[in-house]
C-alpha cells in the first residue's frame, strides 16, 4: 500500500501545470508561422515560396537544363520529394505543370512536353507521361548560385543542403504575381511585364528618391499571360501606391460581320484565370434564361491558332449592348483584389510599388557583393599558384633536381617551402604539375595567365570599394535580362474618363487615327509613320478585309476629345486615348465595340476638340453641319460639352437624307458646299442661324435631281488668303482653284460650275480647302492609297476639267480624300492589301487635259 502511495507521488511529481489557453496560443501561433514562411507566403527576394524554389533548386541539381534532353515529371517530383520537399507527389507536381502553363505563368519557368492541363480546366496527364526541362529564364534565376551568393540551410533530415532563397537576376515576385492564404493572412501578387519591370528597377537605380507617381509612368499596370483589357486604372494605382487596391479586367471581343451581313461577337482574350469551358457554359445559360437578349448561338472554335469564342448575334441585336451586358453578368469582366503581401527578412509585410523594387535591388545588390568576394577569392587563390609555378619555373633545374634527391613526397613538399619561400598550397601544386608545362611555350601562357589574373583581381577590388560601379553592374544585368526576355504588353489598359487627370498618366503626343470604310478603328503613335517624297514607295497602313479600305485618316492629340458624327445625325464622343492603339499594319479595332453605334448607322464625320471643359472656347465655337441633299444647319458647341454614352442627336435628318459632313467654325467664317454635278456654292456663315440640336437646318445649296447629291462642306477663314479650293472627280481627276473665282451668292441657290464634269472625268468625289504645305491622302475602292504635296497640283479655272492625279483600272474609282496638315509628323499610309502605288510618275501625266468656257449657273 505504501509503495502504491510512492508510485502515485513520484507520477504527480513528474507532472507538469501548464495553463492550456497559454499552450494552445503558443502551438497556433507556431503552427501559422510554419504555414506563412514555409508554405503559403512568397519571399520578396526571389518571389517563390518553399515548393517552387525546390522544384527549380532540384532541376538544377539533376541538370535539366534548357538545353539538355527532357526528363520525366516522375523523375523530378521524385527528386524534389526525396531530397528537399517531403510532401505529398501531386502537391509537387501540380506546382510543376503550373509553373509550365502559359496562361497561368506570365513567364513560364518550366518548359514542359506532353499535356499540362488546358485554359478549359483540364486536368494534366499523370506524371508518369509527361516531360519536363528549365526555362532559359529559370536558369537566370539559379545563376551563380554555385559563388555562395546566397544562404544554403540543412533539408528535412540533415543530409544535404539547400538554398534558403535563390539568387534571381528575374524580378519573380512582380513579373509572374503570387497568390496564396495563410493563417490569419493572404496575398495576391498580380503579375506585370517584365519589360516594364526592369525599367522600373533601372529608374530607381538612377534615382533612389523617385515617387511611385514617377515609376507608374515605367511600370504602368499589372500584364497577365491571358492578355484581356484592365477596365479602370484608379484601382492599379492604389494598389501601387498601398499594395491593397481592385483591378478589373474584362476579355477582349471583336464584332465581326458575316458574308450574310449577320453580326457576332468573337471572344479572343480572357480574364486571367478563368476557365473558357465554364464561361461558354454561362453565356449560353444567359441567352437561354432571356438575361441577355440578342444571342442566337454560343460555340467554341479554339484552336490550335488562337482562342475563338463565338457568340452569333440576332439580326435586330446590337453588338455594343450585347458586349456590354456579357461584361454585366458573366465572368468577361472581373475583378482582382492586389494585396502585395511578402516576407521581407522572414517577416510578412505590405508592400507598395516602391517598396518591392526596392526590396529587389536591395536583394542584387547583396548577390553582387557575395559573387564578387567569393570571385576575388578564388582569383587570389589561383594567383597564388601561379606565383608559385612562375617561382618553379625560373629555379627549374634546383626544383627538379630537390624533387629527385627526395625519397617521398612530403619530403620534396618540405625542401620546396624551406629553399624557396613556397606555401604549402605552392608547393603540393608544383608536385602536381604536369611535365608538358615546363616547356618554354606553356611558362608564357602561365605568365599570361597570372597577368590576367592580377587585373580581375584589381577589378574585384574596385567593385568591393566602389557602391556606385555595383549599381552600375546590377543595372547592366537587368538590361541584359530585359533584351533576353522582355516582350511587349499583352494587357490592355483602358481608362476611364471620371477616374483622374489623365495628363498623369498618358504623356500628350500626336497620334494617327485611321477609320476604315467598315468602321474599323485605332490610333498608332505619329512617330511611326516615316515621311515620304512624291514618288517614294507608300508604307501599308492597315490591314484590312478585301472590300474593306481607310476612309478617315487624321492626326490628333491623345488629350482630345472625338465627336464622331453618324449618317443618321448622331453625336458619340470618345477621348482619343480610349481608342485602342495598334501597330501601323494592324486593321483595328470595330468601332461598334468603343461607342453604341447600331448597325444600320455609319461614322460620316469626325471633329477634334481640345477641350470641352473650355468655357469661352465652347460658346464661342459651333459646329455645322451638312447633308446630302443639301440642307445646312449651325449648332453651339456648347450644346455637344455634355458626353452621353448613348450618344445624341445632333440633327433630325428628313427621310431618304443622310448627314454628310460635320466641320467646328468660329462663327465668323464662309461656308462652300459641292455637289456631285460639279457646282459649289459660296456663302457667308453668319446667313445660317444657329439652331439647337434637334432643328432641322435649313437648304444650303439646291440639288436639282435625285440622281445628285453634295459631296462636301469645307469651312473658309475669310483671313486666310493662303488657301485654295481643291476638287477631285471619281476618275482621278483634280484641281485647285483660287476661293476668290467663287463669288459670294445667297444660301440656298444653284451656285457656280467647279469643275468641268465629262464621262471621262466622272461625278466630283471630294472638295476641300488647302494650303501648299499640305499633302493629299487619296483612297481608292480597291484600297490602293496615294499620298501627294498639293503644291504638286496646278492650279486651274473654275470651269477646267483638271488633271489627272491617279491612275485608275476601268473598274475603279476613287473612295475618300483626306487633306493632312500635319506634314512633319504623319506619313505615307497605303494600301493594305500590298498593292503599294507610288506617287509622281505611276500616277500618269500632271498636264492639264481638258478645259472648257462655260458661264456661272445662277
Amino acid at each position: 500500500m505504501a509503495e502504491n502511495t510512492e508510485n502515485q507521488e513520484n507520477q504527480e511529481s513528474r507532472i507538469i501545470q501548464i495553463n492550456i489557453e497559454e499552450q494552445m496560443k503558443t502551438a497556433y501561433i507556431d503552427y501559422s508561422m510554419s504555414v506563412i514562411v514555409g508554405r503559403a507566403l512568397p519571399d520578396v527576394r526571389d518571389g517563390m515560396k518553399p515548393v517552387h524554389r525546390r522544384v527549380l533548386f532540384g532541376m538544377n541539381e539533376l541538370g535539366n537544363n534548357s538545353n539538355k534532353p527532357y526528363k520525366k515529371s516522375a523523375r523530378v517530383v521524385g527528386e524534389v520529394m526525396g531530397k528537399f520537399h517531403p510532401h505529398g507527389d501531386k502537391a509537387i507536381y501540380d506546382t510543376i505543370a503550373r509553373l509550365v502553363q502559359p496562361w497561368t505563368m506570365r513567364y513560364p519557368l518550366v518548359d514542359g512536353q506532353g499535356n499540362f492541363g488546358s485554359v478549359d480546366g483540364d486536368d494534366p496527364a499523370a506524371m508518369r507521361y509527361t516531360e519536363v526541362r528549365m526555362q532559359k529564364i529559370a536558369e537566370a534565376m539559379l545563376e551563380d548560385i554555385e559563388k555562395e551568393t546566397v544562404d544554403f540551410t540543412l533539408n528535412f533530415d540533415d543530409t544535404l543542403e539547400e538554398p534558403t532563397v535563390l539568387p534571381t537576376r528575374i524580378p519573380n515576385l512582380l513579373v509572374n504575381g503570387a497568390s496564396g492564404i495563410a493563417v490569419g493572412m493572404a496575398t495576391n501578387i498580380m503579375p506585370h511585364n517584365l519589360s516594364e519591370v526592369v525599367d522600373g528597377l533601372v529608374a530607381y537605380i538612377d534615382n533612389r528618391e523617385i515617387t511611385i507617381e514617377e515609376l507608374i509612368k515605367h511600370v504602368k499596370a499589372p500584364d497577365f499571360p491571358t492578355g484581356g483589357i484592365i477596365y479602370g486604372y484608379e484601382g492599379v494605382k492604389q494598389g501601387f501606391e498601398t499594395g491593397r487596391g481592385r483591378v478589373v479586367v474584362r476579355g477582349k471581343i471583336n464584332v465581326e460581320t458575316t458574308k450574310a451581313g449577320r453580326e457576332r461577337l468573337v471572344i479572343y482574350e480572357l480574364p486571367y484565370q478563368i476557365n473558357k469551358a465554364v464561361l461558354h457554359q454561362k453565356i449560353a445559360q444567359l441567352a437561354d434564361d432571356k438575361i441577355i437578349e440578342g444571342i442566337s448561338e454560343v460555340r467554341d472554335e479554339s484552336d490550335r491558332e488562337g482562342m475563338r469564342l463565338v457568340i452569333d448575334l440576332k439580326r435586330e441585336a446590337i453588338a455594343n449592348v450585347v458586349v456590354n451586358q456579357l461584361y454585366k453578368y458573366s465572368e468577361l469582366q472581373t475583378s482582382y483584389g492586389i494585396n502585395n503581401v511578402a516576407l521581407v527578412k522572414g517577416r510578412p509585410r505590405i508592400l507598395n510599388l516602391k517598396d518591392l523594387l526596392v526590396e529587389f535591388v536591395e536583394f542584387r545588390h547583396e548577390v553582387v557583393l557575395r559573387r564578387t568576394r567569393y570571385d576575388l577569392r578564388k582569383a587570389e587563390e589561383k594567383a597564388h599558384i601561379l606565383a608559385g609555378y612562375l617561382i618553379a619555373l625560373d629555379h627549374l633545374d634546383e626544383v627538379i633536381a630537390l624533387i629527385r634527391a627526395s625519397r617521398t613526397p612530403d619530403v620534396a613538399k618540405e625542401g620546396l617551402m624551406s629553399q624557396f619561400g613556397l606555401s604549402e598550397l605552392q608547393s603540393k601544386a608544383i608536385l602536381e604539375l604536369r611535365l608538358q608545362r615546363l616547356t618554354g611555350m606553356e611558362r608564357d601562357k602561365i605568365k599570361e595567365e597570372y597577368d590576367e589574373v592580377m587585373k580581375l583581381i584589381s577589378y574585384l577590388k574596385e567593385v568591393l570599394g566602389d557602391e556606385a560601379l555595383r549599381f552600375r553592374i546590377i543595372k547592366d544585368e537587368l538590361l541584359d535580362v530585359k533584351k533576353r526576355f522582355g516582350d511587349e504588353r499583352k494587357t490592355e489598359i483602358q481608362y476611364l474618363a471620371s477616374e483622374m487627370r489623365i495628363e498623369d498618366i498618358i504623356a500628350e503626343e500626336d497620334v494617327v487615327i485611321t477609320i476604315s470604310h467598315l468602321g474599323y478603328i485605332k490610333r498608332t503613335s505619329a512617330y511611326d509613320y516615316r515621311q515620304q517624297k512624291r514618288g517614294g514607295r507608300g508604307a501599308i497602313g492597315g490591314k484590312t478585309r478585301d472590300e474593306d479600305y481607310i476612309e478617315h485618316l487624321f492626326v490628333a492629340s491623345t488629350h482630345h476629345t472625338m465627336l464622331f458624327f453618324t449618317e443618321k445625325g448622331r453625336c458619340f464622343w470618345l477621348k482619343v486615348y480610349e481608342i485602342p492603339e495598334g501597330e501601323k499594319q494592324s486593321k483595328g479595332r470595330a468601332i461598334q465595340n468603343l461607342i453604341t453605334l447600331p448597325t444600320d448607322d455609319k461614322i460620316r464625320a469626325i471633329i477634334d476638340i481640345k477641350d470641352l471643359g473650355d468655357k469661352d472656347f465652347i460658346n464661342s465655337h459651333y459646329i455645322v453641319l451638312c447633308t446630302k441633299n443639301g440642307i445646312i444647319k449651325k449648332t453651339l458647341l456648347e450644346e455637344f460639352s455634355r458626353p452621353r454614352q448613348n450618344g445624341v442627336n445632333a440633327i433630325t435628318i428628313n427621310e431618304g437624307d443622310q448627314l454628310l459632313e460635320a466641320k467646328l467654325t468660329n462663327g465668323n467664317s464662309e461656308m462652300m458646299m459641292a455637289i456631285q454635278s460639279g457646282r459649289a456654292i459660296r456663302f457667308p456663315e453668319n446667313t445660317v442661324r444657329d439652331t439647337g440640336r434637334g432643328a432641322i437646318g435649313v437648304r444650303g445649296i439646291e440639288v436639282d435631281n435625285e440622281n445628285d447629291e453634295v459631296v462636301g462642306m469645307i469651312c473658309v477663314n475669310k483671313e486666310d488668303e493662303s488657301r485654295t479650293i481643291l476638287v477631285v472627280s471619281e476618275k482621278g481627276f483634280g484641281k485647285r482653284t483660287s476661293i476668290e473665282e467663287y463669288r459670294i451668292t445667297n444660301r440656298g441657290g444653284k451656285g457656280v460650275k467647279t469643275i468641268n464634269i465629262t464621262e471621262k472625268t466622272g461625278n466630283l468625289i471630294a472638295v476641300l480647302d488647302v494650303t501648299e504645305k499640305d499633302d493629299l491622302m487619296i483612297t481608292c475602292k480597291s484600297g490602293i492609297t496615294i499620298r501627294m504635296a498639293v503644291a504638286d497640283i496646278r492650279e486651274a479655272g473654275r470651269a477646267t476639267q483638271g488633271v489627272r492625279l491617279i491612275r485608275l483600272d476601268d473598274s475603279d474609282e476613287i473612295a475618300a480624300v483626306a487633306r493632312l496638315d500635319e506634314q512633319e509628323v504623319i506619313a505615307d499610309i497605303a494600301e493594305e492589301n500590298g498593292e503599294i502605288t507610288e506617287g509622281g510618275e505611276s500616277t500618269g501625266s500632271t498636264e492639264t487635259t481638258d478645259t472648257a468656257d462655260t458661264q456661272p449657273t445662277e
